[in-house]
């Protein structure tokens, strides 16, 4: 524990370290079920608290759990991860959260504890942000999915916690509750001796919500003895019976006598019972502790504020010592700004396994409007913002905090209120320094009471994220929550959000990141896509190519399985990543200051997903040599189609459209660049919003775009595979059966092929090159001859048109000039010949060697204007002089996408 000079109390009482109180906290190496794991010291964990509670005299507080101490986001995510990752290396003998992880967790931790005292917390919570951030993604690499399996979490504290580790399994997820809804039934409900509300429920909607014969896994705070969770493990066994029992913990600090009675209980049941936690140890406790902590708690612990009768900020008593009555509430610093958000679903009612990895609520929407808020007109963000939950309403407001820490430069942490009454001592040797206390404003089973929130003061602005279906008049008033905040804040913020009917479609846009779908950096991108992960796509390539050209089906509708390059291709695919990287890097830097030049506060929107790694490059360009944030969003478009419309709307709705950028990877004939202008020309006249159609791309040898890096046709590193360098996501799907109207286009995510996942390192090795290319970029836009030397000529389609009259194909869909569309002929279509303007051409050895691979005839055209052009037979015409049927050459297929389909 810290240690720190003693504090005098109000009554000259002196106040001793948790240290001088005699309790002691000692780490144990080994895990609850005897077997040696890799784990956290229990003080990067926890801190010790005195309660105002006469059952318990002491609190652990966790430092990561963002429910009493406000917690930079991602930390608290990265804590749940890294316990669901010792809970699927349990159930699968895995080894995810192994000793180099563990270490990297640690680290991760004592940064923690650095900006926790930092005097300019910034700096370190930004490298804070970036390093959780970072480890939390590795982790998602090898997530498993474990539908079989429920995870159950613990109100209140442990509510996000659970649906963190619900998610990190794949898991179904149900938390109990202290909520009382008119006419709901418990399916179950068991004590929590040692809490200060006692009374837990289970409210399922689902009859089926134990699994038969599955695993159930319970996860909680903390472990103190254990009791609870075996009380519930035995209850819930007698209901349905299960193969096997985990408990997970952040800490687990049973005695030798608590775990025999663990495992006592797996020989009464018959299944096994494991015990998780992120650390193990002991705490002992000095002889009369409640009645020291009782003396010191009445002795030296500082008030609570309410409102009004406490002081608003910087505001003197009257000479009589009374305080001086709060102005109405609407003309103080601390008026309340209302944000709006969707309907938003509760864990308490069970989430299942197919809908865990998908966000409660337009999570990123809200941090949108939220980052927009809270900059003043003049561009100021606050420097310090506080997102809090409300009692068991903890892993959405999490989910908030941490969207918004990515939004904006402001040090944002989460916390949520509790019914905890914990003892205030402003020292640093103690974890809570300050408090307020509020009415309650939940219907719960013990009825109306006081509730607190923790260490609020300080900070520049609150956004307050109550349960859904909240009423802002609920938190009004004297001891409502709103105005005690006001007293301490300058800027109070209210999320508003309606709560989602059981059983409704989730029909609203609930945009994806990282590490929940696809595996980039939330940081890096937003999937303006949904999750098809159960829907049945994948088809024959000779049977979609069929259907696409004689049945009138759009290639959107269904996906070709997915392609593993051989070990020679991936190889092919580093050299070519090597020779190029400095050319890409130049590339990104010219087209992002292009679009810099018009749009200083530019929002990138690639078109997924050929266009997504692009749109993170030209991300971290801005930022990293421009000093510049954007933000980033990937959608579909889809030929014959246009662009989703429905990402459209959200984007109009969150961000100015006159900002937003499509970008690209580059440009074949031009057929997507006319179809982003026809979609938009049409969204323009059915919405009344006008979105700019200028394509942003690095390669531009169709000459249909000013915003290029190039018009050279030269490879694309990235045009060389499909998912496994794009974030492991599928190409994009419009299909009415599984993308209805009024919901965003789908993809999948293949994390199978985590292992041979180029995403990350192909953005890293080109962002590597940055520095080193930015004099030329800077000289480049220099010597730019202006809008003429970029004016749009279409060359890239006449030359299509002429290849189309001279082989006879009147469906000029059949013709992709290019290195990258060629590439994507021999990938996911049925090929008819690759044209090469120089078969030696390092650029084309893919080409090459994928037509080689694959059987199609290579056949050399020095006249080309492309490096290469790839034709799809029209079926029922000769593959070749052979007399090849190329419906029959099924081939090894995948699927890549990009825009010019």
């Amino acid at each position: 524990m810290t240690t720190t000079t003693p504090t005098a109390g109000p009554s000259g009482s002196v106040l001793p370290t948790p240290d001088e109180l005699g309790v002691v906290l000692t780490d144990e190496s080994t895990a609850g079920d005897g077997s040696t794991a890799p784990g956290v010291p229990l003080a990067s964990l926890v801190r010790l608290a005195l309660r105002r509670n006469p059952r318990r005299a002491h609190l652990l507080v966790s430092t990561v759990l963002a429910k009493h101490v406000p917690t930079v986001p991602a930390v608290a995510l990265l804590a749940g991860e890294a316990l669901g990752a010792r809970v699927a290396d349990v159930l699968d003998g895995g080894a995810r959260l192994d000793a180099e992880a563990a270490t990297r967790l640690r680290a991760v931790l004592d940064l923690q504890q650095q900006a926790d005292t930092a005097t300019d917390s910034g700096n370190v919570s930004d490298a804070l942000h970036r390093a959780a951030t970072t480890l939390r993604t590795d982790l998602a690499a090898v997530r498993p999915t474990l539908p079989d399996v429920l995870v159950l979490g613990f109100a209140e504290t442990a509510t996000a916690l659970g649906a963190t580790v619900a998610e990190a399994l794949g898991a179904g997820y149900l938390h109990s509750t202290r909520h009382d809804p008119p006419g709901a039934t418990p399916a179950a409900g068991f004590d929590e001796a040692h809490s200060h509300a006692t009374a837990h429920r289970l409210l399922p909607t689902e009859d089926d919500w134990l699994p038969a014969d599955g695993t159930v896994v319970l996860v909680d705070d903390e472990l103190s003895t254990g009791a609870t969770a075996r009380a519930t493990i035995r209850a819930l066994h007698a209901v349905a019976p299960q193969r096997q029992w985990v408990v997970a913990a952040l800490v687990d600090l049973r005695s030798d006598e608590d775990v025999a009675a663990t495992e006592a209980l797996a020989t009464e049941l018959g299944a096994p019972v494991a015990v998780v936690a992120l650390g193990r140890g002991r705490v002992a406790l000095p002889d009369g502790l409640t009645d020291t902590a009782a003396e010191l708690v009445a002795a030296v612990a500082a008030p609570l504020t309410t409102a009004p009768a406490d002081l608003a900020p910087g505001r003197e008593p009257t000479s009589d010592g009374r305080p001086v009555p709060a102005p109405p509430r609407a003309s103080r610093p601390g008026a309340v700004t209302v944000v709006t958000a969707r309907p938003t679903a509760v864990d308490r009612t069970g989430t299942p396994a197919a809908r865990v990895r998908t966000p409660r609520t337009d999570v990123e929407g809200i941090a949108a409007d939220l980052a927009r808020v809270l900059t003043s007109e003049a561009g100021v963000v606050p420097d310090r913002v506080l997102v809090l939950g409300a009692e068991e309403h903890i892993a959405t407001p999490l989910a908030i905090a941490d969207a918004l820490r990515r939004r904006s430069t402001a040090d944002v942490r989460s916390s949520t209120s509790t019914r905890s009454p914990v003892a205030v001592f402003d020292d640093p040797a103690w974890p809570i320094r300050s408090g307020i206390r509020h009415r309650s404003h939940d219907v719960t089973v013990d009825g109306p009471g006081e509730r607190y929130a923790y260490n609020v003061h300080g900070f520049d602005a609150v956004v307050v994220v109550p349960e859904p279906g909240t009423t802002q008049a609920a938190l009004e008033g004297p001891d409502g929550l709103l105005d005690v905040l006001a007293a301490v804040t300058s800027r109070v913020v209210l999320v508003d959000s309606a709560l989602e009917p059981a059983g409704a479609p989730e029909s609203a846009p609930r945009p994806l990141t990282g590490p929940s779908f696809g595996s980039y950096e939330p940081d890096e991108v937003t999937w303006l896509l949904q999750d098809l992960a159960d829907a049945a796509l994948e088809a024959d390539t000779a049977d979609r190519e069929r259907a696409i050209q004689l049945e009138g089906a759009n290639y959107a509708e269904s996906l070709p399985v997915e392609y593993v390059p051989s070990e020679s291709y991936e190889e092919l695919y580093r050299d070519a990543l090597g020779r190029s990287a400095d050319r890409i890097a130049e590339a990104v830097g010219i087209v992002t200051d292009l679009v810099l030049r018009d749009r200083p506060n530019a929002v990138l929107v690639s078109l997924a997903r050929a266009g997504t790694p692009v749109g993170i490059l030209m991300r971290r360009w801005a930022e990293q040599q421009r000093g510049v944030r954007l933000q980033h969003y990937t959608a579909s478009i889809v030929r014959g189609v246009g662009i989703d419309e429905t990402a459209l709307r959200w984007l109009a709705a969150h961000h100015d459209a006159s900002q937003v950028v499509f970008v690209d990877g580059w440009t074949g004939k031009g057929a997507i660049t006319r179809e982003l202008t026809d979609a938009l020309d049409r969204f323009a006249a059915s919405d009344g919003v006008r979105f700019g159609d200028e394509l942003a791309v690095l390669a531009d040898p169709a000459g249909c775009t000013p915003l290029h890096g190039t018009r050279d046709d030269y490879l694309v590193p990235s045009a060389c595979l499909n998912s496994t360098v794009s974030g492991l996501v599928s190409r994009t799907v419009f299909n009415r059966a599984w993308t209805p109207e009024g919901t965003l286009h789908g993809a999948k995510q293949y994390r199978e092929l985590g292992a041979r996942d180029h995403s990350r390192s192909f953005v890293a090795t080109i962002a590597e090159r940055f520095a080193a290319v930015r004099p030329r970029v800077d000289a480049a836009l220099a010597s730019d001859g202006g809008p003429a030397s970029r004016a749009v000529d279409w060359r890239g389609m006449r030359t299509v048109e002429a290849i189309g009259a001279e082989y006879g194909i009147t469906d000029l869909h059949l013709v992709k000039p290019g290195v990258g569309e060629t590439t994507r002929v021999l990938l996911r279509r049925v090929p008819w010949q690759v044209l090469v303007r120089d078969p030696e051409d390092v650029d084309i050895a893919h080409v090459v060697a994928l037509a080689r691979e694959r059987g199609v005839p290579v056949v050399t055209r020095p006249d080309l204007s492309y490096s290469c052009v790839g034709l799809i037979h029209p079926l029922g015409s000769r593959v070749s002089d052979t007399g090849t049927d190329p419906a029959a050459d099924t081939g090894d297929t995948a699927a890549t996408t990009g825009a010019d389909a």
